[in-house]
C-alpha cells in the first residue's frame, strides 16, 4: 500500500520536478497586460521588462489582451503552462471580478500563483468645463439637483476607475450613471470631448489634462493631497473615509514551481526598489511596496475581502 501512495505522489509531482530542473527560462518570457496598449499599466510594465529582459538573458514581451474586464488575459495566464515563461500583469480589477463576475472561467487563488506587488497610486476625480462646477461639494448639489442627469466614465466594468465611481456614488446619496468604455485612453478621449461630463482616472494624465484647461480636478482618491496635484483636495475632506485607489502585481499559472515565483519576486522587488525606479514612480503618482510571494497572497485574499464589502455597500453591477 504505502509503495502504491508514494508511487502516485511521485507521478502527481514528477510534472513540477520536471519543470523545476529544466534552465529557466530558455525562451523568450510573456507578460499579460489584460488592458487594450497605452494605459497606466503599459507605463509600469515598458521599463519593469526591460530591466527583466537584462538579468534574466531573455527577452521578455508584453502582450496586450484586453476585454471582459481583464478575464481574457487573466483565464490565458491561469491555462498555460506553469513553467514561468507566462506571467499576468494583474490589478484590484480581478480582486473586485472575484464578486462582480462569478461565471468568469478561472478562480483568481484557485488558478493562478502570486508572484509579486508592485505599486499602488491613487486617482483624481475630473470634469469636463463645461458641467460649471468647481468643487466636490458643488458637483454633489448639482447631482442632487438633477438625480440622473450626469454619466461618468470608466475604462471598464468592474476596473478600480468603475469601483472609485460607485463607491462615491453611494457615500454621496447621488444618482449618476455608469458609462464603460474599451480602455482608459477611450473614456478619457470621450470626456475631453464633451462627450461624458465626469470620471475618475490617473492623476499623472488628468493633471496635464487640466494644466491645459481641458479639464477641472476637483478632488484626489487617497488619504493626503498629492504632489502631483497640490491644490486639488482629497475626496474624504467632502466625504470623510472616502479612498481609492489602484494597484498593480504580477501572477504565474497556478503549479509554477517555487524557486521561479521566488527568482521573480526577488528580481522585481529588486528593480522596484531602484533609487531610479522609486523615483519614477513617484513622479507618476505611485508608490512602491516591495513584499515576498507569501505577503502578496495574504494581501489578494484581504482585498477580494475588501472589494465584495465595497461592491456590497455601492451595489454596483459589472454593466
Amino acid at each position: 500500500m504505502w509503495r502504491l501512495i508514494a508511487l502516485f505522489c511521485w507521478l502527481v509531482l514528477l510534472p513540477a520536478f520536471a519543470v523545476a530542473q529544466t534552465a529557466w527560462p530558455n525562451r523568450p518570457i510573456s507578460l499579460i497586460v489584460p488592458y487594450p496598449p497605452g494605459g497606466s499599466t503599459d507605463n509600469v510594465a515598458r521599463p519593469l521588462v526591460q530591466e527583466w529582459g537584462k538579468v534574466l538573458g531573455q527577452t521578455v514581451v508584453i502582450e496586450n489582451r484586453g476585454g471582459a474586464g481583464g478575464t481574457i488575459g487573466a483565464d490565458l495566464v491561469a491555462r498555460a503552462r506553469p513553467d514561468g515563461h507566462t506571467l499576468l500583469l494583474m490589478s484590484n480589477t480581478h480582486t473586485a471580478n472575484e464578486t462582480l463576475l462569478p461565471n468568469r472561467p478561472y478562480v483568481l487563488l484557485r488558478d493562478s500563483a502570486p508572484v509579486s506587488f508592485i505599486n499602488v497610486a491613487h486617482h483624481v476625480l475630473v470634469v469636463h468645463p463645461s458641467l460649471g462646477v468647481n468643487s466636490l461639494a458643488e458637483l454633489i448639489a448639482y447631482c442632487k439637483a438633477n438625480p440622473g442627469k450626469l454619466d461618468y466614465a470608466s475604462s471598464g466594468p468592474g476596473t478600480p476607475y468603475h469601483v472609485a465611481g460607485e463607491i462615491f456614488r453611494a457615500m454621496a446619496g447621488i444618482e449618476i450613471t455608469h458609462i464603460p468604455f474599451r480602455g482608459s485612453n477611450e473614456a478619457r478621449t470621450a470626456l475631453i470631448a464633451g462627450q461624458v461630463p465626469m470620471m475618475f482616472d490617473a492623476i499623472p494624465t488628468m493633471a496635464e489634462q487640466a494644466r491645459g484647461g481641458r479639464v477641472r480636478a476637483l478632488a484626489t482618491t487617497g488619504p493626503r493631497r498629492s504632489p502631483l496635484l497640490p491644490d486639488a483636495p482629497t475626496v474624504a475632506e467632502t466625504l470623510p473615509g472616502y479612498e481609492a485607489s489602484i494597484w498593480l502585481g504580477v501572477m504565474a499559472p497556478a503549479q509554477t514551481p517555487a524557486p521561479i515565483i521566488e527568482k521573480l519576486n526577488g528580481e522585481i522587488n529588486r528593480i522596484m526598489s531602484l533609487p531610479a525606479t522609486r523615483d519614477a514612480q513617484l513622479r507618476a503618482g505611485a508608490e512602491v511596496n516591495p513584499m515576498n510571494a507569501a505577503a502578496f497572497g495574504d494581501f489578494l485574499r484581504q482585498d477580494i475581502i475588501n472589494q465584495a464589502e465595497g461592491i456590497r455597500i455601492s451595489g454596483m453591477k459589472a454593466n
